[in-house]
């Protein structure tokens, strides 16, 4: 009698959740990376299904975790929020990132930047920008068919997939939400919160100030009113006695009048 032995399970796929690689090699670099990442999740931040993440490495391909890239930024579409160690793509229903940003850093060859757009390039990215803090460039890549064509005039180009309208001013690049906000980093979104409860606590003396006037005010016109009274009253009485004597004196034969 003979056995089927069933054949050795395969041994589960590893697929890291890092790299070993910094997300920044400086200060600039990470500010930018956090304020796009940052913004782009405060603008999607009422849908459930939009999902953005800074520096995740992202697994496009099943089976094989060698082929991977850890955009600065990514957009995902149609996938929830929540938790994730790495975006393993074959587990997002196989749903690419739509959106992903790079941030550029001395340290950045031009070989390893053609090697991140062919790989946004074969791996189904639409769309793909890459801005350099350092000297003011800002070049993106829109999605056309099998390609992603490098678009001509940056200047306010506004991204088909996010709204976001992007502008140089300066070295510095603006995002301006389709609600019209700007992109802030987290310093200068601590200084609008600082100067918003600063205008909050002057309107909010400006207006005690306000109401202690009117209290004040209120309190004169009805001292003055009481003192009106009383003096009306007075009159009245001094008339009333007035009268009183001069009834008195007629009784006696008297005319008051005389």
């Amino acid at each position: 009698m003979s056995t089927t032995v069933p054949p050795e399970t395969a041994q589960a796929i590893v697929y890291p959740d890092s790299d070993g690689k910094p997300m920044a090699d400086n200060t600039l670099q990470f500010r930018w990376i956090v304020t796009i990442q940052g913004g782009f999740d405060a603008l999607y931040r009422d849908n459930p299904n939009v999902f953005v993440a800074g520096d995740l490495l992202w697994y496009p391909v099943e089976g094989e975790p060698k082929i991977r890239l850890a955009p600065d930024t990514l957009i995902a579409f149609g996938r929830p929020k929540g938790y994730r160690g790495s975006y393993i793509q074959h587990r997002e229903g196989g749903i690419a990132p739509q959106v992903v940003f790079e941030v550029l850093s001395p340290g950045n060859t031009a070989t390893e930047m053609s090697r991140k757009l062919a790989f946004y390039q074969r791996y189904g990215v639409e769309e793909y920008y890459l801005y350099d803090p350092d000297n003011g460039r800002f070049d993106g890549w829109l999605r056309a068919g099998s390609w992603l064509e490098q678009i001509d005039d940056m200047e306010a180009w506004i991204s088909p997939r996010t709204g976001v309208t992007f502008l140089l001013k300066g070295l510095d690049l603006v995002l301006i939400g389709p609600d019209g906000k700007h992109f802030r980093s987290y310093l200068e979104l601590e200084e609008d919160r600082t100067a918003a409860e600063i205008r909050a606590t002057q309107e909010r003396q400006g207006r005690e100030v306000a109401e202690a006037a009117r209290e004040v005010a209120e309190a004169a016109r009805e001292t003055a009113e009481a003192a009106r009274e009383t003096a009306e009253a007075a009159r009245e009485l001094a008339e009333t006695r007035a009268t009183q004597l001069a009834e008195r004196l007629r009784a006696l034969g008297v005319d008051p009048d005389a």
